[in-house]
């Protein structure tokens, strides 16, 4: 019977309670860290684990440890990722992989160079109608395909962002990272590289509470020649209300929708269409706010897969850099909408 794994936890926020429950089914947590004492205290007394205060510590101490899960916040991903693989762990890093390119490249060369596995969180890449679409351009029932739509309209209001790293550019980066991460994801996997884009972005809520927009409408050309849209907002009233994934193409037009690309929503595709799906996860639920769909269980059944029988890694460093490369493009090509000018504008008679 082979030796389960043993797994330490980088960040003990409201996402590392997710992982403690599938590495608890799957192998055995030794050590949690988090700068909050209290935290790193209660989720390490949950699970019999030891608690530290600083990655250094844990690091130092804790030898031997298989898998670092790297849940920290999004600016330090790369700090602990690194450190994490030079003491000779594998790492499982949560979304974002980092908040610069620059970054997830020296996060990969330290992997080679240390030969361990790093593999990104990129749970809905699971969800059932996700699974089923990206099956359909594998095997290319749809076509040429010529353009997609991605709409996410969230909620997060001014308590999310409260008393927290969360909304600062140094440690958050910008809402394509902390919310919308995944959906940047799906269309490099689905759709492959971006050539040229176009974006609009403004912060019409969070004055004085975020550093960076909160709603954005992107214009993407693809390497392919298909055409794309993006349209966010962290403002949709008091709910999320849709993530969505639209495909237009020449034997079909198929739409994933729901609150997080949950759903089926509409489909006209030529011969057979997508049949009856598997139920999905329930989206992760965190009190005052609701994020993706808790697939982790199947983050987990691959990591298992790929440690113990070199299986193929569901979401590689380098895909995760794509994510980040093509979410620092966007910030690169966006034009800011200037709101006074706005405000004012609208209301001179």
């Amino acid at each position: 019977m082979p030796v389960k794994l043993r797994f330490g936890i980088l960040g003990c926020g409201r996402i590392a309670a997710r992982h403690a429950v599938q590495i608890n089914r799957l192998g055995q947590l030794i050590a949690v860290c988090d700068t909050i004492k209290e935290r790193s205290e209660t989720l390490a007394a949950a699970y019999q684990a030891k608690s530290y205060c600083t990655a250094e510590e844990l690091l130092e101490n804790e030898k031997g440890i298989d898998v670092m899960v790297v849940c920290t916040p999004n600016g330090l991903h790369a700090q602990h990722t690194i450190q994490s693989l030079r003491a000779g762990f594998h790492v499982l890093c949560e979304k974002p992989m980092a908040i610069r390119t620059a970054d997830c490249i020296e996060m990969a060369a330290e992997a080679v160079k240390a030969g361990r596995q790093l593999m990104i969180v990129k749970q809905n890449r699971f969800n059932p109608p996700v699974a089923a679409v990206k099956k359909l351009l594998q095997e290319n029932r749809l076509g040429k395909i010529y353009a997609v739509q991605v709409n996410c309209f969230w909620n997060r209001g001014a308590d999310y962002y409260r008393d927290s790293w969360r909304g600062t550019k140094e440690m958050d980066g910008g809402t394509l990272f902390t919310q919308f991460s995944h959906f940047i994801d799906l269309l490099y996997w689905m759709l492959g590289d971006v050539k040229n884009i176009q974006a609009i972005l403004a912060n019409y809520q969070h004055t004085g509470v975020i550093e960076f927009e909160d709603t954005g409408a992107v214009l993407l050309e693809f390497t392919s020649g298909v055409t794309g849209t993006l349209q966010y907002t962290v403002n949709s009233y008091k709910k999320n209300m849709e993530g969505s994934f639209t495909v237009f193409a020449e034997k079909g037009t198929l739409k994933i929708g729901g609150e997080y690309l949950n759903e089926l929503s509409y489909q006209a595709i030529e011969g057979d269409g997508i049949d009856a799906l598997p139920a999905g996860a329930m989206a992760n639920d965190y009190g005052i706010y609701k994020g993706s769909m808790s697939n982790h269980d199947k983050v987990y059944d691959n990591l298992l897969d790929v440690i113990e029988n070199n299986a193929p890694v569901a979401a590689s460093a380098f895909e995760g850099m794509k994510t980040v490369e093509i979410i620092e493009k966007i910030y690169r090509a966006a034009k800011y909408v200037d709101l006074q000018s706005v405000y004012q504008n609208n209301t001179v008679q």
